[in-house]
């Protein structure tokens, strides 16, 4: 492999690199002010960068050729598309937010699966927003550098995504899943050793892609923010579990059953991430995780309905086969699913999950073990 001097013609001035993100639960809550509790993945993507004098943005990704994409950093929503616009978005919100960002040279690497529901987006971003944080000594937080991300995503990309992703990939501590508030920014870093219980968090990527700036997720998003203003409130994180039965029959009384669906899903699964918390917090057995995570794939696949056959096919012979519980994991139509296991019992799932692929004619999955992560960092001056 070419080295970045090789491949750009100039020295390198560090490298840095972002997470992936799996979510442990927490689902399409980020963007109604909801919780979400996910953690970084020891998969990252990594970015070798260096300055550069004419305001010129060049960009090359190792996966997609040695070709770079190149544009002016004055390039606008819509002028790049690709991969490349999660990079080069950055740019266009540092400086839209009033930051002095020039030239810059990008060489990226990931190793985090595309299109698996795993954020290969957000950890794009993300290395690229702590790099040229560093590169042009800008006054930013881990948290100003999500939002920036999130940014990029939303009105560069057109992917309208909540901030979820990029909070956790900027900000996770090793050994840790990160419990975001949506609304307030508030976080809290919720100690994960699944080892010392003898379990493992199993994550199966489906080989079915997505893409969030499809339709599907775009249309959930309308739906509950359509729910919140039929509701009277600012956000569906106002509407607190006990008040969960006199608002949905205030919107079956509108005759709107989808959007009532969509609305118990959210109110629901921000009750299910504050259960999670808890047990966790008190240093309960996670093996009592296991139900909560089945009952968010339940309202994933039947109330907001972005599971496949894929997906529930993984979680259903996962809990067959012994798993605590199992849920698919990301924006859905595709992607990972993941599932709470004994250690012992690792083999044991995957086989019962292979034969039930093979038996459907579905593409062979494939599987690594979930363990949390440190987020975005520079590794080498």
């Amino acid at each position: 492999m070419k080295s970045f001097e090789e491949l750009t013609g100039r020295r390198a001035e560090g490298v840095w690199a972002a997470p992936g993100r799996v979510n442990l639960i927490g689902e399409h809550t980020d963007y109604s002010g909801g919780l979400v509790l996910p953690m970084a993945l020891p998969q990252v993507c990594t970015v070798t960068a260096a300055i550069r004098d004419d305001d010129v943005i060049s960009v090359r990704s190792l996966q997609c050729g040695e070709e770079p994409v190149v544009c002016p950093v004055t390039a606008l929503p819509g002028e790049v598309e690709g991969w490349a616009a999660y990079a080069v978005g950055i740019v266009w919100a540092l400086r839209t937010a009033g930051h002095r960002v020039g030239g810059v040279e990008l060489v990226l690497d990931s190793d985090v699966p595309i299109g698996a529901g795993l954020s290969s987006s957000a950890s794009v971003g993300c290395s690229v927003a702590i790099a040229l944080r560093d590169l042009y000594a800008l006054p930013l937080t881990g948290v100003d550098l999500a939002e920036i991300a999130r940014r990029c995503e939303n009105e560069f990309v057109g992917a309208p995504t909540g901030v979820m992703d990029q909070a956790v990939s900027m900000n996770a501590e090793d050994g840790h899943l990160y419990f975001l508030d949506t609304r307030s920014m508030k976080a809290q870093q919720v100690p994960f050793a699944l080892d010392r219980h003898g379990l493992t968090l199993l994550v199966i990527d489906t080989r079915t892609t997505h893409e969030h700036s499809g339709g599907g997720y775009a249309s959930r998003r309308r739906a509950v923010e359509e729910g919140a203003r039929l509701l009277g409130v600012p956000e569906l994180r106002d509407v607190r579990p006990e008040d969960l039965a006199a608002a949905l029959t205030r919107l079956e009384a509108a005759d709107d059953p989808v959007t009532a669906r969509r609305v118990r899903h959210v109110v629901t699964e921000n009750a299910r991430v504050e259960a999670v918390v808890e047990i966790l917090n008190t240093g309960a057995d996670p093996r009592r995780v296991g139900p909560i995570l089945s009952a968010g794939h339940q309202s994933l696949r039947d109330d907001f309905e972005i599971s496949t056959p894929e997906l529930d096919a993984a979680v259903d012979a996962a809990e067959r086969s012994g798993a605590y519980g199992a849920r698919m994991t990301g924006g859905g139509f595709g992607g990972s699913a993941i599932a709470l296991i004994d250690t012992a019992a690792l083999p044991d799932v995957q086989a019962a999950i292979d034969q039930v692929f093979v038996e459907r004619g579905y593409q062979a999955p494939r599987y690594f073990t979930a363990t949390p992560a440190p987020g975005a960092r520079r590794l080498r001056r």
